[in-house]
């Protein structure tokens, strides 16, 4: 395994938060093989603070680099790496942190690392992108639904039982094996002093896999650049997400072929189920399937949209689509599904439906369709939601006042 160490120097900066005791960040990610969401975070919050004057220093490594490993071996380093512990430990001694903050740790980092941050007396900060500390599979979703059986076990035999990990029950067992290694070892209670969910329903679910919910903080994601509001818009909804059974693009189609006018809907994104997204595209009047846009597209997009739909099936843990088009002043029309509820208000910020449902989706399409005036206002109403609550400000607030609790944890 290659790790990747890129550290800076200590900036002058006016701002008061840059303290003796946080002006050093070390933010630590394992990268997987397709980017994603957690990727996107990991440098977003890096950039965040050095923007404020702090020097970050990344160590990272790469799914990509697994290539053939021996499969034992990689069993082994992803519940104890040795190897990883004793790299970040050297990084540790060189660039001497205030703070560590993880975000992802599967397979190659491990939970070893934690480990070597106490023995250099750092503070650990953990944030939460999934499930994975209850689910080997990290999503709660499993056949078309949700799944909590491995929710609370001590070793998640259902998930090894089923393959849920990209099919395999070997490897789903050994993330089984991980979890439970660690919450008898006292790991996940004794060496991460604070932990980060991005919604209060996410704690919930992480404190019943066995999380500590004293050392578990709230802070979701943020939009940043702000991309201003928009002041034009066009007839279309719109969708932007993977094609996959989850994020509830079958719903969505169900519910267009079932409002039987000519909706216009476009759809932005790619995956699994791009087959038959393009064979609706075909055959349902209104719409069209736009493939993977850029991410000033998909924000010029969302501003030009009448609403923007967010139909997840799964237990979503925040919704950074919705505070996407917030961030636009568009409003959103969400499943009540996980966290989105917490994100979009009913009636005053977006339309929230049953989980899904299609005939309920398509009801809220139309009463959207004869409501204009009303989603102007829910759309103003999203904008002021954005900025009292996901602005790179208010999320960099957030996330010094976490930072503080984790080094008061440490003395």
């Amino acid at each position: 395994m290659s790790a990747t160490t890129g550290c800076d120097t200590v900036t002058q900066s006016a701002n008061s938060a840059v303290t003796d005791t946080l002006a050093r960040v070390l933010v630590v990610h394992n990268h997987y093989q397709q980017p994603g969401g957690e990727d996107n975070v990991f440098r977003a919050e890096a950039e965040l603070l050095r923007r404020r004057g702090h020097a970050v220093c990344e160590y990272t490594v790469d799914n990509a680099s697994i290539g053939a490993a021996p499969q034992a071996r990689l069993a082994v380093e992803t519940v104890w790496s040795a190897g990883s512990a004793r790299r970040l430990g050297q990084v540790l001694r060189e660039f001497r942190p205030d703070v560590a903050h993880f975000h992802n740790t599967f397979p190659l980092i491990s939970p070893a690392a934690y480990y070597a941050c106490q023995s250099a007396s750092v503070a650990v900060v953990q944030t939460l992108h999934h499930y994975r500390w209850g689910c080997p599979k990290a999503t709660l979703y499993r056949g078309g639904r949700v799944c909590e059986d491995c929710l609370g076990k001590l070793v998640a035999w259902p998930g090894a039982v089923h393959g849920c990990y990209r099919d395999s029950r070997a490897t789903s067992a050994v993330i089984g094996v991980m979890n439970a290694t660690h919450r008898l070892l006292g790991t996940w209670q004794a060496r991460v002093n604070r932990y980060i969910a991005l919604s209060q329903f996410q704690r919930s679910k992480l404190m019943a896999a066995g999380l500590p919910g004293q050392r578990i903080a709230v802070k979701g994601n943020f939009v940043d650049p702000d991309p201003g509001p928009s002041d034009c818009r066009e007839s279309y909804l719109l969708y932007v997400g993977r094609l996959i059974p989850e994020k509830g693009i079958l719903t969505l189609l169900k519910a267009w072929r079932m409002l039987g006018e000519d909706v216009p809907l476009k759809v932005v994104g790619d995956g699994a189920l791009a087959g038959e997204v393009a064979r609706a595209a075909a055959a349902i009047p209104g719409v069209e399937w736009l493939g993977s846009r850029t991410s000033a597209e998909v924000l010029d997009l969302m501003g030009r949209a009448q609403a923007v739909i967010v139909p997840s099936e799964w237990h979503e843990p925040f919704g950074l689509v919705a505070i996407e088009a917030f961030a636009k002043g568009t409003p959103v029309i969400a499943a009540r599904a996980g966290a989105l509820p917490e994100i979009v208000e009913h009636g005053h910020t977006g339309l929230l439906f049953a989980r899904g449902s299609a005939e309920d989706l398509s009801a809220s399409v139309r009463w959207a369709a004869g409501h204009a005036s009303d989603l102007e206002a829910m759309g103003r109403a999203a904008r002021q939601s954005f900025e009292r609550s996901y602005t790179s400000e208010r999320n960099y607030a957030s996330l010094i006042g976490i930072y503080r609790q984790a080094l008061v944890s440490t003395r």
